[in-house]
C-alpha cells in the first residue's frame, strides 16, 4: 500500500524525526545498511536546511516503485522537502560540494546530497521557496550486473509525490508507470475514502496495471474496473504517450484532474464522472493531443483545490518530474489553507535540454 511519511518541520527537534522516517521507509523497502545510512544523512540534510534557511517546512517520504526509477527489485526511499521560504540566490553555488552559509550546519550540504543520493534535484525561486527531491536506491556490489535503462528511448521522464490525510500512515492515492515501447503510460489513482481501505484499491489498481499497459486508456480503465470490483473503487486518470507519432491519450473516470502545459499555454483534459470498480459510464471519452518538445502534463487527486494556478516558471520542465509534482503540491496548499483530503501529483515530461543545476534562477 502507499505509505507515507509527512513530518512538518518547524524547529530543529523535528530533523530526528525526519531522519527516524527516512530509516523507517528504508527499512519497510528492504534497503541495505549503506544505503539506509545515505538516507538518514540526506533527510537529516534537508530538515536542517529548513529550519536553518527557510523558517520551516515538510518533509514527505514515499516509496517510488522500481518501474519509476529503480531497476531493482525493491523500491527507491523518494525525500522530498518542501518550504515557502526565501528560496536561493544562487543554486549553483549552493549545490557544490561542502557549501553551506550556516556555522552549526552538518556541512554535508546540498552538494553532497546530491553526490550521495541515487537521483537529486532542486528548484528554488527567490521569495517562493525551494523543492528538493532526493532518490536513494539499494547499493550494488562493485562490477555486479548495471540497471537496464529506465528512461524511455527518447528520455521521456515520470514521477510524482503522495501524501496523506492529517499525516495518516497510509495514501489512497497512487500513481504507477509502466514503459513499453513505444509507449509510456502514467496513471494516478485515487482510492474512495481515506486509511487503509482506499489504499487497497489504489495499490490493486498499480498492480493491475502492469498487466494491461498494452492497451489504449479507455480499454485500461474498463480492465481496471473488473478488477477493482472487490474493493470500495477509485478515480482514476491514465495518460499513454506514444513515442512513435509524439501522441498523447487521456482518459479519466472520476475526480481525476489532468492538465497539459504546450508552448507556455494550460489546457484542461477532462475524465467523466463515474467510480472505476463501482459504477463505470457507459461510455469513456478519449483526449488525443501532440505532444511537443516542451510539454508538461500534470496529474492530480481531488486532494488538490479544484482552482489550483499551474506553476509559472517555465524553465521548470527542465527538472525532475517529482520536483515539478512537489511544487505543484506545495503552491496548492499552505499553513493557512492545508490541504484537505488525500493529495497526490503525478507528473510527465520530456528529457531535459540542460543541466538545471547550470542555471541560475
Amino acid at each position: 500500500m502507499s505509505r507515507v511519511w509527512d513530518i512538518p518541520v518547524q524547529d530543529s527537534t523535528r530533523v530526528r524525526d525526519v531522519r527516524v522516517a527516512a530509516e523507517a521507509a528504508c527499512a519497510d523497502a528492504g534497503l541495505d545498511a549503506h544505503s539506509t545510512a545515505v538516507a538518514a544523512l540526506v533527510a537529516t540534510e534537508l530538515g536542517t536546511n529548513l529550519v536553518k534557511h527557510a523558517g520551516g517546512g515538510r518533509v514527505l517520504i514515499n516509496l517510488a516503485a522500481p518501474s519509476d526509477t529503480c531497476a531493482e527489485d525493491v523500491p527507491c526511499v523518494q525525500i522530498a522537502s518542501l518550504d515557502h521560504g526565501p528560496g536561493i540566490d544562487n543554486v549553483p553555488a549552493a549545490m557544490r560540494d561542502g557549501h553551506t552559509t550556516a556555522p552549526s550546519s552538518l556541512g554535508a550540504g546540498l552538494g553532497t546530497c546530491r553526490r550521495v543520493s541515487s537521483e537529486f534535484d532542486l528548484h528554488s525561486r527567490p521569495g517562493r521557496g525551494t523543492v528538493a527531491v532526493a532518490r536513494i536506491a539499494p547499493a550494488r556490489a562493485p562490477g555486479g550486473p548495471q540497471p537496464p535503462e529506465v528512461l524511455s528511448r527518447t528520455g521521456t521522464r515520470a514521477g510524482g509525490i503522495t501524501t496523506s490525510l492529517a499525516h495518516a500512515e497510509h495514501s489512497g492515492d497512487a500513481f504507477g508507470l509502466v514503459r513499453s515501447w513505444p509507449r509510456v503510460t502514467l496513471m494516478l489513482v485515487d482510492g474512495l475514502g481515506h486509511g487503509e481501505k482506499a489504499a487497497q484499491a489504489s495499490t490493486a489498481a498499480v498492480e493491475e496495471l502492469r498487466r494491461c499497459a498494452d492497451l489504449p486508456p479507455a480499454e485500461i480503465l474498463r480492465h481496471l474496473h473488473a478488477a477493482l470490483r472487490a474493493t470500495r473503487g477509485a478515480a482514476v486518470g491514465v495518460a499513454q504517450l506514444d513515442e512513435d507519432s509524439d501522441r498523447l491519450s487521456f482518459a479519466g473516470v472520476g475526480n481525476i484532474g489532468a492538465r497539459l502545459c504546450t508552448d507556455g499555454a494550460w489546457r484542461p483534459l477532462i475524465s467523466h464522472p463515474g467510480i472505476v470498480g463501482a459504477h463505470f459510464p457507459a461510455t469513456v471519452p478519449l483526449t488525443a493531443t501532440d505532444w511537443a518538445p516542451d510539454s508538461l502534463l500534470v496529474l492530480h487527486s481531488d486532494g488538490l483545490p479544484s482552482r489550483w494556478a499551474p506553476p509559472g516558471d517555465p524553465r521548470l520542465v527542465v527538472h525532475d518530474p517529482a520536483v515539478v509534482a512537489a511544487v505543484v503540491l506545495r503552491d496548492a496548499g499552505s499553513a493557512a489553507r492545508p490541504l484537505r483530503d488525500d493529495a497526490s501529483v503525478a507528473v510527465l515530461t520530456p528529457a531535459p535540454r540542460t543541466d538545471p543545476h547550470d542555471r541560475i534562477p
